[in-house]
């Protein structure tokens, strides 16, 4: 991994689920910041990702079970440091605009934070995929009056916290989880703006109208679950 110019030596890990990756992994890898972790969770990968992530520098964490869920939470059960990025692995964000987050983490000015997707680019996020996220938000503000604009995968959080959670989604509705059980826990979650770009090969969740209203049954789901009681974490 190359050095970034937004480094920092704050203790973190940043979790990188992966599923097939190999042509992106060198321009995420590369922009980690110095001093960071990257933990790549292969989620199955049948074209040598895991073996490239090795080759730059990356822990690999091998998760069997398939889904976006399992594979962040396999990262973050295998995380030891205080604060815990996560970020999608198909070079769509840069790793390194992390660093303000974790700053923000570090400074007890908030619980979790989260990006805000800007597309830079036409194409970077389809129209469904947009549609999709819009209607999520309203629904989880109705659900926890959090204004958030975006659930994005580009977000951070004390690992200790986020494991007194008990998020026990295990596909699409793993993100989406994170910040309703956060909310319903009383803890201050900020969101930020962050460049868009378009993804390397084909989404997996959002490539197509069927996948990304898969995501969004999943996470509908998540949203009707009870309100969990302030001081339920770890239950």
């Amino acid at each position: 991994m190359t050095t970034s110019p937004t480094s920092s030596s704050t203790d973190v890990d940043v979790v990188l689920p992966c599923l097939n990756e190999a042509q992106a992994l060198p321009w995420v890898l590369g922009r980690i910041p110095a001093g960071w972790r990257a933990l790549v969770v292969d989620n199955g990968s049948t074209d040598g990702s895991a073996d490239i992530a090795r080759a730059l520098g990356a822990t690999v964490v091998r998760e069997a079970r398939r889904g976006f869920g399992a594979a962040c939470h396999a990262g973050l059960t295998a995380a030891s440091a205080d604060i815990v990025c996560f970020c999608d692995c198909d070079a769509s964000l840069d790793p390194g605009l992390l660093v303000p987050f974790v700053r923000e983490v570090a400074d007890g000015r908030a619980d979790l934070v989260l990006g805000r997707r800007r597309p830079q680019e036409r194409g970077a996020w389809p129209a469904h995929a947009r549609a999709g996220n819009l209607a999520l938000a309203r629904m989880l503000r109705r659900r926890t009056g959090l204004r958030l604009h975006d659930l994005g995968p580009l977000r951070a959080a004390r690992r200790e916290p986020l494991l007194s959670l008990s998020l026990d989604d295990r596909r699409s509705g793993y993100p989406l989880q994170m910040v309703v059980r956060a909310a319903d826990a009383g803890w201050r979650v900020t969101e930020h703006d962050v460049a868009y770009l378009p993804r390397t090969g084909r989404s997996k969740v959002t490539g197509t109208w069927r996948g990304t209203w898969q995501a969004v049954r999943d996470m509908s789901r998540v949203l009707n679950e009870p309100p969990r009681a302030r001081g339920a974490e770890g239950d």
